[in-house]
Order: C-alpha cells, then sequence, then structure tokens
C-alpha cells in the first residue's frame, strides 16, 4: 500500500517559508492575528507547507477547507467547507453571535431562506470565527484558494484583513495566476522551485536505497525543482521522454496511471469521490450503493494506491489528484457519478448542490432541471452569490427546450454576469441571442445589456449608444420606459465621471423619440432647457422635476439628482437626498447606495467645516468598499484634503488620485480633482497653481461640481491680475446663482464680485445672504475677503473683526490652510496670533475619528464593529490608541472632546 505523499521530516529547502508560518502561528498566540498567502505553481510544496503550519499550531484549533474548480459556480461553498465544524451539531457556536449574524450565516450556507445581506457575510463569518478563538486559538487553513467560489472569496480576504486583534491565524494556498486578484493585496509567499543541491536531497530522502545516476538525472531533469514531481516520478511505472509540458501536466499523467491498476468499480468510486468537493462519505456511500459497488473491496483498492484514503473525510493525496482522476473519467462516467450524487443529496438542505449535480448528470435539454436551477439562481442571488446566478442560468438556459424560455434565462445569466463584474462572459452570452427573432421588448434589453458591458469596460460611448437604442426601439410601444432607459444612459453616464459628452447626446436622442401625446414636463425637458435656453429659464422645472409630484427623483436616479442639486446650488435638497441615501442603504442592505450616500454625506461635512464627520462618512464608505472587495470612492477624500488644508498630505493624496485617473477622462473625476486642487490653493494663497486648475474645472461642460469652480476661478484670476478673465467667470456664476436663488448661491457669487469691483457693498450682501447657511468655510471666506479688502483699504481696525471671524471660524473647523491665510493677514495689520497649537485629534485616523465619534454617543464596542465591519476586539484595540492619543482613559471622556460632540455623530 502506498500511503498519502508527505514531505519527510522538516522541509527540505523551506526554512524560510516555515519560519514565516512559525512566526505567523506565534503572533496569533498573541491575539495578533495574521494571514499568509502561499503562492506557487501546483506541485511545488504549498499542501507541504500547510501540513507544517497545522503541526506548528499545536493547541490551536484548526478548520480546513478546499477550492475546487468543479465546484466554484456554489456561493460560500469553500465558507462554509470551512466554518461547518463550527455550526454542527445544529446551532453550534452560531449560537454565541448576534441573532443577525446567526440568521446572515444561514442564509448565506443555504441553510434558510430571506433578504440579501450579501456585504455582512464576511463579518458574521468573522464573528464566528471570532467567538470560536475565544476557548483556544484558530487556524484557519485554505488549500487551493483560487478555485474558491468567488463570494467565499471575497469573504475570506474581508477576514484575513480584520483579524489582527484576535488570536487566528489564516494560512491560503493558492496557485499562480496571470489574473488580478484580492488575494493579491494579502501578505504572502511566492514558492519557488528548489534549487539543485536541495532538489537532490530531497529525491535522497525519498528514495531508499541506490539509485541509478542515469535516473537520478533523468528524474531531476524531468521534476525541475518541482517538490511533488521528485516525490511522485520515482514511483511511476515508466518515465516518458522529457517534454516541454509542464511538472503538474506530468504528475497528473502520473496519477492517472494509477488508475491502470485498478478494477472498473474502483475507478468509478474515485470518480464519485471526485465529484464531490464536500468529501462527505454520508454522500459518497450510498451514492456507491446505489450503483451495487462493493464498498469493502473497492475502498480497499483504491486506498492501496496512495489516491485518497476514506475516513471521517475523503481526502485525496494532493488536489492534483482529484482533479486527475474526474478528468480521467469519459462524460458519461462523469454523469453517472453526478446523477447518483443528485440523488442521494438532500434537497432540503442542499437544494442547490442538488441542482448542481442533476445539471451535470444531464445531456439535452430537460425542462424540470432548467427549472430547479432557476430556483438556486435565485437563492444564489439573495445570499450574494452573483458568480452562482450566473453560472445556474446559464446553465438553465443551455436546458431549456422553449426557445422563449431559452432566451429569457439566457437574458437573465447576462445580467447575472454583469452584477458579478465579469463582463467577457455576459458579451459572449449576449451575442448567442442576438440572431434568434426577438421581439421590440427583447431587443431593447439586449441593447440595455450591451450598454451596461460597454459601461462596465469604461467604453461610455458605446454605452450610451446600446441605452439611447434600447430608448429609441420602445419609443412607441412603452414610452415611459423609453423615457427610462434614456435616464439610464445619463445615470450610468454619471457613475463614470462622463455626464458631458453624454447629455447632448441622451437629450438629443430623447427629444427625436419623444411621443407626440402630450404628458407633464420631467427631468429630460428641464435638462433639455438648461443646455438650450440656460439657467434662468430651466431652474423652476429643474426644482420640479428634482422634487417631483409623486415621488422625488432621487428614489429613482440618485446621481442624476445630486448633480442636479449642486446644480441649483441647493444644499438643503442635497441633505434630504443624503439623508434618504444613507437611510435607504441601511435599510436595505443595499452598498451601491450607501456608498454613494455616505460619500455625499462626507462631501457635505467637508463643505460645512465638519471634518471630523466627513472623515467618519469616509471610514465607513471605506469599509464597506473593502466588505464587498470594490475600489474606494475617491472625490469625498479630496475634498476632505482640499478643506483640511495640509499641502503634503492633499498633494500626496492628489497625485494618487491622478494617477488612477484615465487621461482621456473627460469627465467628473478630473472635475473633482481640478476643483479640490484650485481649493487647496486659493487656501494656501498660491494663486498662480489655484488659477491653473480652477480653468480646467470650469472648462468642463458637465453639469454639477464645474460651476462650483467659478468662484475658485474668479478669485485666482483677480490676485494674478486676469480682470477680463475673472469677470467673464463672474458673469457665469451670477447667471447660474440668480437662476437658483439660494442663500448659498447669492452669497457665494457676492463675494466673488467684490473681488472683482471692489465695492463694499458686495461684501456686505455675502455676509448677509451666507450668515445662516450651513456652509462654514464658505462664511469664512466672506469674512476673509472683506477683512483682505479692508486691509488695502487701510481700514485696519475694521479689516481686524472681519479677519478675527474669519481665523475663528477656520481655526476651529480645522481648516489650517485659510486659518494660516487668515492668521498672516491679522499679522499684517499688527495683531498677533499665537502659533497654531497641534490638536490631538488631528493625530487620529479616519477610523479612529469614526470609532471616537460613535462611542462619544454611547454605542457599544459590538455596535461600533458592526457599523465599521470590524471585530469588537478591534474595535477595543482602536479604543486604547485613541484613549492614548487624546490623553483620555475612558469612554465618558470622549463625549468632552473637541469635534466629537454627540450632536455632531452621525
Amino acid at each position: 500500500m502506498r500511503p498519502l505523499t508527505r514531505s519527510p521530516g522538516p522541509l527540505v529547502g523551506r526554512r524560510e517559508e516555515t519560519g514565516s508560518i512559525d512566526e505567523l502561528i506565534a503572533d496569533a498566540r498573541e491575539s495578533r492575528g495574521g494571514v499568509l498567502v502561499l503562492r506557487g505553481e501546483a506541485g511545488i510544496g504549498k499542501s507541504a507547507l500547510l501540513d507544517h503550519a497545522r503541526q506548528a499550531a499545536s493547541g490551536f484549533r484548526v478548520l480546513h477547507a478546499s477550492g475546487s474548480r468543479f465546484e466554484s459556480e456554489l456561493p460560500y461553498a469553500a465558507l462554509h467547507q470551512l466554518c461547518r465544524p463550527l455550526c454542527v451539531p445544529s446551532p453550534g457556536q452560531l449560537a454565541d453571535l448576534a441573532p443577525q449574524h446567526q440568521e446572515i450565516l444561514r442564509v448565506a450556507f443555504g441553510l434558510a431562506g430571506g433578504p440579501p445581506d450579501f456585504f455582512h457575510v464576511g463579518l458574521a463569518a468573522l464573528e464566528l470565527l471570532s467567538a470560536a478563538a475565544r476557548e483556544r486559538p484558530l487556524l484557519c487553513v485554505v488549500d487551493d484558494i483560487q478555485w474558491a467560489d468567488a463570494a467565499s472569496s471575497k469573504a475570506l480576504t474581508f477576514i484575513a484583513r480584520r483579524i489582527s486583534a484576535e488570536p487566528v491565524a489564516l494560512v491560503f494556498a493558492s496557485r499562480r495566476s496571470g489574473a488580478a486578484s484580492q488575494l493579491d493585496e494579502l501578505p504572502g509567499l511566492d514558492i519557488d522551485r528548489l534549487g539543485d543541491s536541495d532538489a537532490r536531497a530531497l529525491l535522497s530522502a525519498k528514495i531508499r536505497g541506490a539509485l541509478d545516476d542515469q535516473v537520478r538525472e533523468r528524474i531531476m531533469a524531468e521534476a525541475r525543482g518541482n517538490p511533488l514531481a521528485l516525490l511522485q516520478l520515482p514511483g511511476a511505472d515508466g518515465f516518458a521522454l522529457p517534454d516541454t509540458s509542464s511538472a503538474p501536466t506530468r504528475i497528473e499523467r502520473g496519477f492517472q496511471e494509477r488508475l491502470a491498476e485498478l478494477q472498473p468499480d474502483a475507478r468509478l468510486l474515485l470518480t464519485i469521490a471526485s465529484a464531490d468537493p464536500t468529501g462527505d462519505p454520508d454522500l459518497l456511500w450510498p451514492a456507491a450503493r446505489r450503483l451495487a459497488i462493493d464498498l469493502a473491496a473497492t475502498s480497499a483498492a483504491v486506498t492501496a494506491t496512495g489516491l485518497a484514503e476514506f475516513a471521517t473525510r475523503v481526502r485525496f493525496c494532493h488536489p492534483l489528484a482529484r482533479s486527475a482522476v474526474y478528468l480521467a473519467a469519459n462524460a458519461a462516467q462523469r454523469r453517472t457519478a453526478h446523477r447518483v450524487l443528485a440523488e442521494v443529496t438532500d434537497p432540503v438542505v442542499a437544494p442547490d448542490r442538488q441542482a448542481w449535480h442533476r445539471a451535470r448528470a444531464s445531456t439535452g435539454p430537460r425542462e424540470d432541471v432548467a427549472t430547479e436551477l432557476e430556483r438556486s439562481a435565485s437563492r444564489a442571488r439573495s445570499r450574494g452569490g452573483v458568480v452562482a446566478a450566473a453560472a445556474f442560468m446559464e446553465r438553465a438556459a443551455e436546458l431549456s427546450l422553449a426557445p422563449g424560455k431559452r432566451i429569457e434565462r439566457t437574458l437573465a445569466a447576462v445580467a447575472a454576469h454583469l452584477d458579478a463584474g465579469t463582463p467577457d462572459p455576459a458579451a459572449t452570452l449576449v451575442s448567442t441571442v442576438e440572431n434568434t427573432p426577438l421581439d421590440e421588448h427583447q431587443q431593447a434589453r439586449v441593447d440595455l445589456l450591451r450598454g451596461r458591458i460597454a459601461f462596465v469596460r469604461r467604453d461610455e460611448a458605446d454605452g450610451t449608444r446600446f441605452m439611447i437604442r434600447a430608448g429609441q426601439r420602445l419609443a412607441t410601444i412603452d414610452p415611459d420606459r423609453s423615457r427610462e432607459c434614456f435616464l439610464d444612459a445619463l445615470e450610468m453616464s454619471l457613475l463614470v465621471g462622463r455626464s458631458g459628452d453624454a447629455l447632448d447626446t441622451v437629450l438629443a436622442a430623447a427629444s427625436a423619440a419623444a411621443p407626440a401625446t402630450p404628458r407633464p414636463p420631467d427631468i429630460i425637458d428641464a435638462l433639455n432647457l438648461l443646455t438650450t435656453q440656460g439657467h434662468q429659464a430651466a431652474a423652476p422645472l429643474l426644482r420640479g422635476a428634482l422634487r417631483g409630484t409623486d415621488t422625488p427623483l432621487w428614489t429613482g436616479h440618485p446621481a442624476l439628482a445630486i448633480i442636479v442639486s449642486a446644480e441649483l446650488w441647493d444644499t438643503y435638497t442635497h441633505a434630504t437626498i443624503i439623508e434618504w441615501l444613507v437611510k435607504t442603504g441601511r435599510a436595505s442592505g443595499s452598498p451601491l447606495v450607501l456608498r454613494l450616500g455616505l460619500a455625499q454625506e462626507a462631501t457635505r461635512a467637508a463643505c460645512t467645516g465638519d471634518l471630523g464627520r466627513a472623515a467618519a462618512a469616509i471610514a465607513e464608505e471605506e469599509a464597506i468598499a473593502d466588505a464587498i472587495g470594490a475600489p474606494r470612492v475617491n472625490y469625498p477624500r479630496l475634498h476632505l484634503a482640499a478643506m483640511r488644508g495640509r499641502r503634503e498630505e492633499a498633494a500626496e493624496l492628489f497625485a494618487k488620485v491622478a494617477a488612477t485617473t484615465s487621461p482621456h477622462s473627460d469627465g467628473q473625476p478630473l472635475v473633482d480633482l481640478d476643483w479640490a486642487t484650485a481649493v487647496l490653493n486659493n487656501a494656501l494663497a498660491d494663486y498662480p497653481a489655484a488659477l491653473t486648475a480652477a480653468r480646467r474645472a470650469a472648462a468642463y461642460d458637465g453639469i454639477g461640481l464645474s460651476g462650483m469652480a467659478l468662484p475658485e476661478l474668479v478669485e485666482a484670476a483677480v490676485r494674478r491680475g486676469k480682470t477680463a478673465e475673472a469677470a467673464v467667470a463672474l458673469e457665469a456664476l451670477t447667471r447660474r446663482t440668480q437662476a437658483a436663488a439660494t442663500p448659498v448661491g447669492l452669497g457665494i457669487a457676492a463675494y466673488a464680485r467684490g473681488l472683482v469691483t471692489g465695492a463694499e457693498d458686495h461684501y456686505r450682501e455675502a455676509l448677509e445672504h451666507l450668515r445662516d447657511t450651513p456652509l462654514l468655510p464658505y462664511r469664512g471666506r466672506a469674512h476673509l475677503l472683506y477683512g483682505e479688502w479692508l486691509r488695502r483699504e487701510g481700514r485696519r481696525k475694521d479689516s481686524r473683526e472681519q479677519l478675527r471671524a474669519a481665523h475663528q471660524l477656520f481655526s476651529g473647523a480645522g481648516l489650517e490652510a485659510f486659518a494660516g491665510r487668515a492668521a498672516d493677514e491679522l499679522r499684517a495689520t499688527g495683531e498677533k496670533t499665537g502659533s497654531p497649537s497641534g490638536d490631538a485629534y488631528d493625530q487620529l485616523t479616519m477610523q479612529e475619528v469614526h470609532i471616537a465619534r460613535l462611542v462619544a454617543t454611547g454605542a457599544t464596542s459590538n455596535e461600533v464593529a458592526a457599523r465599521l465591519f470590524l471585530s469588537p476586539r478591534t474595535v477595543e484595540a482602536h479604543l486604547r490608541n485613541i484613549f492614548r492619543k487624546l490623553g483620555i482613559t475612558s469612554r465618558r471622556q470622549l463625549k468632552n472632546q473637541p469635534h466629537l460632540r454627540a450632536d455632531q455623530a452621525s
């Protein structure tokens, strides 16, 4: 009998790798959790290093999981495999979790139905592992994680980033891949091939007795430093001539050669085992009995080959052995294996797995199987398994007999692929129905999907074109849906930051496609009026469309509503939109809606001078983005940096954002960057830099923030002596703000007018308009500009009053550059100002700011943990850092800290 492959004794040539693992385990013993991703080709020794981790973790509880390329379609399959020992016997340590987290995991693992809450799965699993680690440290080992389903990979990556304060060690093994992965961001080691001396040492340890020199050299040449090849090739019955194939392929052939020793029933038993990734003997044995396989004889024969062992869990000697067995079986044998596994799988406990096996067992159209796959897709989507939903729907379409159902299921699969962020298979699928007979509604759906694919691929021109075509198709048969298509085109353009070009194109197409039947004017009509007749004519219609007659615009198209509110200088409606977004996002569990709300909350907070709230909202948005594996939103960080006014800190951020923004982009991302650059440099009195940036921002022909760039352009141009340019910018600003007629717009335009005209009444008018508005930085600027003008007029006493007011507003809010500019002006009047004192509050990170503000309102560690997707233990660690930085010792003292008042926390 050949035993399962194990590396003999210490791992040859892996001192650095084992040292890193030992260090990880030692840190976890001291509640300094961490993760290590072992990356390398198949057979390079990753599994042996995982075994070393298990041996090093004495006294730890060890949890195992393994990804499977045959099970990558099932959502949370790998995570469930890892956590299953903690959930049985039911409820296991699930009972230690908060009720909502218990339910989230039950839904994720397919044990219960319920509403989707997929971006909290990682947090719930983190809490489960943390609860288990309270008894003793925990080691989680995941082999072949590159084959784990996408939902599990996201959850495990999320957990890996948040265990620094837990007695938990994670060790993942992954094959190298050219594709980018979230795992790439985690600490890892590249496992290389062994050098000649280490390879010879390993081979000598494996082979007992003398080995012919020519045979040794043949093995060395063929293994090429791959440890598994060195261990496996000497046991093969013969050696193939050296070829250009990789060592893993040769090893798989070696595993398949062992199958030749087995009788057909034994090979079939192995095929069934390879088709069931769970390794559950309670499935394997009943499945084998259905095929009348002699279990005693066949299992003994299989064990003798060393390919697999049958114990409390069916385990192959190596993941390559499992795939080699599965691929060695012919199609009929694989279908047979899946058929019997489907028959013995409990349809109540594991309906999706049963449907998956039934689908793989099918050879032609099967409407009953297709219908069950459709149900599985729905369940997968409800658990956040959009990748699985796409796979289920795609297979359901293949098994559909009726053309109509095949088309509907194909289009549903395309939509699921897009939700999963995989546009390439979506494009391939949608092309399969384009040449089939489609009605106009289906053609419109295809166009909309084509549009979404294009937007995901950053081909905004094609995205707009396809969505417009969908609207045109529906113009006569479904006018309401047609208008929605045009609005969808605008919304998508806004979300990817390209509203400028799209606006004119969409409006022209919508006008041409508008039905002759009279209807109330809508947002498209308002925007059309704006582009043709200007702000004065369009403002009333824009306000009406924004607030709506029955439902406000933001309930269906929030990004468009935000831009329109900015165009109207309507800070109060903007605040209402933010409140709706955050409330709706929290209630519905929609990360997209909540992230948009938090990003806008941060922007508004920065523009009102509440930098603590801005930092808190940014921290929460970043936590959610991290939880779902999405990139963070940049623009609120730009706005905060501009208002805070720290040159070096802002310059570093601005450079990073510029480097990640397409040089061909002409949309909102660059406007945000240029606006922030102009604000920062005006605050620092670096007017040449401010003028350059403000010109770029104001030149943007879209709607939204470009209007806010005009006052920056006026100020910078005046300071640089460009009076004609300043006058042109002022005229454009005046048209916009007079049409909007809001105190904020009128006040900002008034102080800009004062800069151009030098008339004192304009500065006084600015202060009057801005007095009761929430935009503290702009109130402060009105005082600052008025004070500067008074000093230059020789009215020092009067100027000091205005400059003191400006300095008090800026310094109290932490707007350092503006405060410094006000202080310089005060000193120029002969009044001394104290040196800016470093506030301990400024030492806090954004995440620490958010934690401190929440705790100051009375939130518990568990409540803060849920809000920021952290473990309670991590929250406590952050609190210790916060106390140390602020020089306090208790939660109660946080309530009395500047910037942390309970009435400011969100």
